[in-house]
């Protein structure tokens, strides 16, 4: 789909990811995405007007937004860049990703930055004027939790869906806790040896700047926010809706951060990898919709169609990545496919370090490369459902770039 794109090795980063109203909330999210790329660009040596494009994804609108990329490719130092901003929920990572592609595919580009940046904390409270009402009063919304907790179509929260669907496929409270259990193992093997595996693409401990920009606020060593989640822990927890199954540790939390990853044309891949005999390309995407209020069957959907673009089969993914904002999908995911739950979401997953909207699949994307790198090279799958009861899915090959 995609055979003149690769993502060069190295050239992606995420922050921390940080529970809402903790270290970050104070950061606007678009300036705050500028000043890390900017760090990263230059321990990388890249400079910025390498870039002909750019692509942004943002859910949650802050101060300004409005000029979106061009403003966000200006504030790291490249302002010839001009490119689209993307608002698809929890898929924008995958979105901007493959917005990235097209546009080289497309002639328009060689080099793109597309990047991811959201802060659930303190969201906008929005007044919508509407003068031809009743006194000619208008309507407010809170962004973040009036959408957390109403789809408009079905006027349901996001919690009812994943009830929906542990309802449909008889799914327990104490299986969803087993798979949270698994889950926060494998985040601490990302934790081990001083957190190497995250150390292969962010920068710990991390410096949180002022909400000027100007000086070191503090630092963290990580993640801030994860829970340490224990059986006994686990087991006197209550469902947060009277009579369901979903309780508050077999869900994951709003979170602020922002993540970012170079995609190019072959020729600019081995020029800015940081290993030039890693090859790592795109294959296929793929995106779907399920019925109404049961968003976690999503993401079964678009992974099929992506490795059906892709003429793969789950057999053949060496890693799986999902974007598991309840541990519900999961388990659905898992019975439906075949693939064992503790096969996948090696090294951790959204369920465990956090859901700042838009950075969070790209964030899987990039551990997926990692784990992919690691063991030598084979193909891997990320999906992961998004509000509207939709998902976007991602297939990836890494491998030993051919000489000669």
């Amino acid at each position: 789909m995609f055979e003149k794109v690769e993502i060069p090795y190295g050239c992606y980063w995420s922050t921390p990811f940080a529970r809402w109203q903790g270290s970050m909330q104070h950061l606007h999210a678009i300036k705050f995405a500028a000043y890390v790329a900017r760090r990263e660009l230059a321990s990388r040596n890249i400079d910025p007007k390498f870039f002909d494009a750019g692509v942004l994804g943002l859910s949650i609108y802050q101060h300004q937004s409005f000029y979106g990329t061009p403003w966000f490719m200006g504030l790291l130092g490249a302002p010839q860049a001009p490119g689209p901003t993307v608002s698809q929920v929890c898929a924008s990572g995958v979105r901007t990703v493959l917005m990235a592609a097209q546009e080289i595919s497309s002639g328009l580009a060689q080099t793109v930055l597309a990047a991811t940046a959201d802060r659930c904390s303190n969201g906008p409270h929005t007044y919508y004027p509407a003068q031809t009402g009743t006194g000619g009063t208008g309507v407010s919304e809170d962004v973040v939790l009036d959408s957390f907790n109403c789809d408009p179509l079905g006027r349901h929260s996001m919690l009812q869906t994943a009830e929906n669907v542990a309802a449909k496929h008889s799914i327990s409270t104490a299986e969803q806790h087993e798979v949270v259990l698994r889950r926060y193992a494998q985040y601490q093997e990302a934790l081990s040896g001083d957190k190497a595996f995250q150390k292969r693409y962010m920068d710990l401990p991390f410096a949180v700047p002022d909400p000027r920009f100007r000086k070191k606020a503090e630092e963290i060593d990580g993640d801030q926010g994860v829970v340490k989640s224990t059986a006994d822990g686990l087991a006197q927890l209550k469902s947060v809706v009277e009579g369901g199954t979903v309780t508050f540790g077999g869900q994951t939390y709003p979170a602020d951060g922002n993540a970012a990853i170079v995609v190019s044309d072959l020729g600019k891949a081995q020029e800015l990898s940081a290993d030039a005999t890693v090859q790592i390309r795109i294959l296929s995407a793929g995106q779907s919709r399920v019925k109404l209020a049961y968003m976690p069957e999503a993401p079964i959907n678009a992974a099929r169609l992506a490795l059906r673009h892709a003429n793969l089969s789950f057999k053949d993914m060496d890693a799986i990545k999902t974007h598991n904002p309840f541990a519900v999908n999961d388990i659905i995911f898992a019975r439906d496919t075949g693939v064992r739950v503790e096969n996948f979401n090696n090294f951790g997953c959204s369920l465990i370090w956090g859901h700042p909207q838009a950075p969070t699949a790209m964030r899987s994307v990039i551990e997926l490369i990692e784990e992919l790198v690691m063991r030598g090279g084979g193909y891997g799958l990320f999906t992961g459902c998004a509000a509207g009861d939709s998902a976007m899915a991602l297939v990836l090959a890494v491998d030993n770039r051919p000489t000669g």
